[in-house]
């Protein structure tokens, strides 16, 4: 009973317009001073001050400021420029462009929105100028940012790892094929598109173009290996690999010399203020687990579930609709933060793999930032294409079902996530 005062006290503050990590933390603390007295107010700072300084969190502001330095530097541009030169012969070429771009700024940046930004700015005017529709532009854009989010590094799986103690690297492993096979699919559905409504070819095929933009784009190439190689080589942790990216990202955009001090300085703004918001919400959601925890919260839900089922197959069916109920309410980072602590003793219970559990939460949320209200990805792709929500979503349903479709494969054959984590760690 206590849990559902606190959510429905959460979604009425959301509903009138309080930051979701204010409104986190105020219903965290009245049940806590309900349940323990005003005395507990005294261990409230070190409790967020704990939450916030997890040593894997750290890995988020590093790669959000990496992201925010390939925006300033021409990096995201090269590589749309290179992608163009290679796919822009196929009809609609411009959108599987679009959708391969995202893939690779992903592996630097590991964030939707980030993404979205970055390569959205640039390619949903493009294809707009060549004559796709803005509301598929918008959709491709977006879709493709948040399938990409699965391929490491992932901000979200970052954010679970913590709040699971799995691990990152195994988790960013488990996301290579379900991203490779997402990706691939949103191309076949783009080329689909293409040749239903007869959108354009972007350019000839020529192997001279395809060899001068991979020289003028090389550099940024070097930035995955960097990071991944580093990461998967177990020469560095995750949130070394972070900064790795930023130091990268940096010595890159000065090579390129488009990145200057006015840039920099842009980039580490943009970069604080979009960590800030996460790391407050983290250190508010600190105060909810120690709540949950004592108040064994999560054991009653997973004791609850287990006597009405045991069945595995029927627990993930219960936890991906649940989550996906949860992804049109909260942001991705909200819904890790305030549901993978409840939900993980079920999961143990059943015998389900936290690794293979994370890239499920991860694709929940992942189709979470394309379906309103929240729909944090889609509403940036909105803005930047200049077009109504409900119009891109008409097109966007279609990129949906795919993300659905690679939840469906992810969830029930487990050797597509797990195959390459089986037998690299076990």
């Amino acid at each position: 009973m206590d849990i559902l005062f606190i959510f429905l006290g959460l979604l009425t503050l959301i509903l009138i317009n309080v930051p979701i990590a204010i409104a986190l933390a105020i219903v965290t603390v009245i049940a806590m001073i309900a349940v323990n007295g005003t005395g507990v107010l005294v261990n409230l700072p070190l409790i967020m001050f704990n939450g916030a300084t997890n040593f894997p969190l750290i890995a988020i502001p590093m790669f959000i400021l990496a992201g925010a330095i390939m925006n300033s530097s021409g990096i995201s541009r090269r590589l749309i420029a290179f992608a163009s030169a290679l796919l822009g012969f196929i009809r609609g070429g411009l959108s599987m462009v679009n959708i391969g771009s995202s893939m690779f700024f992903a592996e630097i940046s590991g964030s939707a929105v980030a993404d979205v930004a970055a390569i959205g700015s640039i390619l949903i005017p493009a294809m707009k100028k060549k004559g796709y529709p803005a509301p598929f532009a918008a959709a491709v854009t977006s879709s493709a940012a948040s399938i990409a989010i699965i391929i490491p590094p992932s901000i979200p799986m970052i954010l679970y790892a913590a709040m699971s103690d799995s691990s990152v690297v195994q988790l960013f492993v488990a996301g290579i094929v379900p991203g490779i096979i997402g990706g691939l699919s949103m191309m076949a559905l783009s080329y689909w598109f293409a040749v239903r409504h007869n959108y354009p070819v972007e350019e000839v095929f020529q192997l001279r173009r395809v060899w001068a933009t991979f020289k003028d784009a090389w550099l940024a190439f070097v930035l995955p290996v960097i990071i991944l190689g580093g990461i998967f080589g177990g020469l560095v942790t995750a949130t070394e690999g972070a900064a790795l990216a930023v130091v990268a990202a940096m010595g890159i955009g000065f090579l390129y010399r488009e990145l200057d001090w006015v840039h920099l300085r842009k980039a580490i703004i943009e970069g604080g203020i979009q960590t800030a918001v996460v790391m407050i919400l983290v250190a508010a959601s600190a105060l909810l687990g120690n709540y949950l925890t004592e108040a064994q919260v999560p054991q009653k839900l997973a004791l609850a579930i287990g006597s009405w089922t045991e069945n595995r197959y029927a627990v993930l069916a219960l936890l991906n609709i649940f989550f996906l109920v949860v992804g049109f309410f909260l942001h991705s980072a909200a819904a890790i933060i305030l549901v993978v602590p409840i939900v993980m003793p079920l999961v143990m219970a059943v015998g389900i793999d936290p690794v293979h559990f994370g890239l499920i939460v991860t694709l929940n949320l992942a189709i979470g930032q394309q379906t309103p209200p929240v729909a944090s990805v889609l509403m940036t792709a909105c803005s930047i294409a200049k077009t109504n929500i409900w119009e891109v979503t008409r097109v966007n349903i279609y990129f949906i079902a795919v993300l659905l479709l690679v939840l469906m494969l992810v969830t029930y054959v487990p050797v597509v996530p797990m195959g390459l984590v089986d037998f690299f760690y076990k």
